[in-house]
């Protein structure tokens, strides 16, 4: 198992969607399972993941939970596949 500071270091990808309803911003870690936070503003809400993300690593290693490693994008190609269907209106 790695220590707290070799988790923080790693690059987890960390999604920000804007709560149009209530206002502000919820962050996930979606390799985190369960670590997520919100902010007024998006710059909060980051250092709120931030935080969000010190916590739940130190209960993981706490606790012994596994924590999965960021997935590495040097596998990724770039490509996505799209089937459109094309009709012609006379």
């Amino acid at each position: 198992m790695k220590t707290l500071n070799e988790y923080m270091a790693m690059s987890y990808r960390m999604e920000i969607v804007e709560d149009k309803d209530e206002g502000g911003y919820a962050v996930s870690f979606p390799d985190l399972r369960g670590c997520l936070t919100c902010g007024e503003t998006v710059e909060s809400a980051v250092a709120n993941a931030m935080d969000a993300k010190k916590a739940w690593l130190e209960a993981a290693i706490e606790d012994g939970i596994e924590i999965q490693e960021p997935d590495s994008l040097e596998d990724y190609s770039g490509q996505f596949k799209l089937r459109m269907l094309w009709t012609r209106i006379f």
